[in-house]
């Protein structure tokens, strides 16, 4: 098997740039806003399907195994059962699906938007019912302290990642 270094480098800094937006945490709730799924969106943007998947399971069983790796310096695979492990878990589909979605073939605007658009749904189809599941509330109360509040946010990470992959993409060969 003839595996280049290339893609284990991209994904460890990959690993250590969402590490590091996790460590970018603004408490606003049960839910903090980080910069990690951010992050997350780039890895699919620029990695195959297969290193984009695998570096974040690399980066969650970091913070599973006690790594303070997860937003503002947690750690602990009891995070999976608080209220945001359902958004821990789904940055794990959201990098494939993003990464699937752009595609490997020459890039286009529209498919970049579809991933990241598609591969932040992804993050709140998995974190929204886990909060709400964990929280014990209504599906009002969970999309008002879980979605609601950082749509504008989210939108904003995904145009900097959509251009953050485009100037990158150049650079970056497999």
């Amino acid at each position: 098997m003839d595996v280049s270094v290339k893609p284990i480098v991209y994904s460890a800094l990959f690993i250590a740039l969402i590490s590091i937006g996790a460590m970018i945490a603004i408490p606003v709730g049960p839910v903090p806003i980080v910069l990690q799924n951010m992050f997350v969106l780039l890895a699919g943007l620029i990695l195959p399907p297969a290193w984009a998947a695998g570096c974040i399971a690399v980066y969650l069983l970091m913070g599973f195994a006690g790594l303070p790796v997860f937003a503002g310096g947690t750690s602990g695979i009891g995070k999976v059962f608080g209220p945001t492990g359902g958004y821990l878990v789904s940055y794990l589909p959201a990098a494939f699906f993003t990464s699937v979605i752009s595609g490997r073939a020459p890039k286009s605007l529209v498919r970049d938007c579809v991933a990241t658009v598609a591969g932040m749904a992804t993050v709140y189809l998995f974190g929204v019912p886990w909060l709400k599941w964990v929280l014990s509330v209504s599906w009002g109360k969970a999309l008002a302290v879980g979605m609601y509040p950082f749509l504008v946010g989210a939108a904003l990470k995904m145009v900097a990642a959509i251009i953050i992959a485009r100037k990158l993409r150049p650079l970056i060969r497999f």
